[in-house]
């Protein structure tokens, strides 16, 4: 895409704006396969952080050692969140995304023990009931992307006890769903199904503010564009945390 289009800052912003304009999921998906070649070297450009930031707010609140817990990168896209994972001790990853072209991307990285083609939304994540200790989404929530109705499919596969973590944008044209999903979240939170450990937005390019929501230590979490995370606790059965 970027032989077709040009590597210019201006060019990028463009393409990145152009991802966040579709809201068909067939499009976006096949929107994505294009831009796989180009993806990493693009978002490095505008200086993405998401991954990151949602890493270092997992690595905070695992109880645990990160080698021993096993994690699902959901819409990993070509890796980035594997790549910080890994450089934090992570080693058992895998990962699942409805873009082929993203896969064939992460599974050139060799960080995963597993990658699955999955639609999330349209078919079940391809996982037991309580398989993982940790699940993330970066990135993907938002129109055309992940539906709210598919959060319950995170905790399902997600031991009890276990760690979720979620970003979303929250610039203009992303609010209408980021309202749907945090209304999700307090629905799912209200049924027991998950505590929420923090939660906070994040402005362009700096580091977050924290307002913190029952979290026993402050977390990081979102940065690059204008974004909120959240992470939370599976309330099914045991918890990590007393």
């Amino acid at each position: 895409m970027a032989q077709e289009e040009g590597g210019s800052l201006s060019e990028v912003r463009a393409r990145v704006g152009a991802s966040h304009g579709i809201t068909d999921l067939g499009h976006k998906l096949h929107f994505y396969d294009r831009w796989a070649p180009d993806y990493d070297q693009d978002v490095a450009a505008l200086q993405y952080r998401a991954p990151r930031l949602a890493v270092d707010c997992l690595t905070q609140a695992l109880p645990g050692p990160p080698h021993a817990a096993l994690i699902l990168d959901v819409a990993c896209g070509t890796g980035l969140v594997a790549a910080e994972l890994q450089a934090r001790g992570f080693l058992q990853l895998h990962g699942v995304d409805g873009s082929p072209g993203m896969l064939e991307r992460a599974r050139a990285r060799g960080l995963y023990q597993n990658l699955s083609l999955c639609v999330l939304g349209q078919e079940p994540l391809p996982s037991s009931e309580g398989t993982f200790d940790a699940v993330l989404m970066v990135g993907a929530l938002s129109d055309g992307q992940v539906p709210c109705s598919a959060i319950p499919e995170l905790l399902r596969v997600t031991k009890p006890g276990g760690l979720v973590c979620l970003t979303t944008r929250t610039n203009p044209s992303n609010l209408h769903y980021k309202e749907a999903l945090e209304a999700t979240l307090d629905r799912l939170e209200q049924a027991g199904g998950w505590e929420r450990l923090a939660a906070w937005p994040v402005d362009r390019g700096n580091w977050p503010h924290p307002s913190l929501r029952w979290c026993p230590e402050p977390l990081t979490a979102m940065g690059s564009s204008l974004a909120s995370s959240t992470c939370t606790e599976s309330r099914r059965g045991p918890r990590w945390r007393e």
